[in-house]
């Protein structure tokens, strides 16, 4: 488990049990506690988003967290503290499992970094989602800290 700057935000590499037939991991596990506090998922999404497609900033205003999964290609998946002006990056992959969380009260978004197309999933804790989070660009920053994003 590797947590970052902001509160909340945490990144759990998924154990791969490799065999001949491919492999098999976990995604998500209602005793990791670690990672899921006293947390459960309410709705669970599927994304497909072509390379270099950015998907930010928003924030989700009643509580709502997000944990995030890419099952094909890599994204990179940031979050923002707007009253602080610190940022988490964390790069998910196919290649490397691992499922992010990120507390809604951060401005967040994703960005497809491979050259092929990304499919991710969104599982969210305590809500459904709703239009109930404003898409804006943070007044200090068109895109987070580099260029590329």
């Amino acid at each position: 488990m590797k947590e970052y700057p902001l509160k909340g935000v945490k990144a759990y590499e998924l154990k791969i049990l490799p065999d001949e037939r491919g492999f098999f991991a976990e995604a998500l596990r209602q005793d990791w506690k670690e990672l899921l506090e006293d947390e459960w998922i309410a709705q669970a999404n599927v994304s497909y988003s072509y390379p270099n497609v950015i998907r930010a900033w928003h924030k989700h205003m009643r509580g709502q967290i997000d944990y995030f999964l890419v099952l094909k290609g890599a994204m990179k998946i940031c979050a923002y503290e707007e009253e602080t002006g610190r940022m988490a990056e964390i790069i998910a992959s196919s290649e490397k499992p691992t499922l992010v969380r990120i507390p809604g009260k951060y401005l967040h978004g994703t960005k497809t970094v491979s050259n092929e197309r990304t499919i991710s999933n969104s599982l969210l804790r305590n809500e459904t989602l709703r239009l109930q989070k404003p898409r804006r660009n943070p007044p200090t920053m068109e895109r987070p800290n580099n260029s590329a994003y």
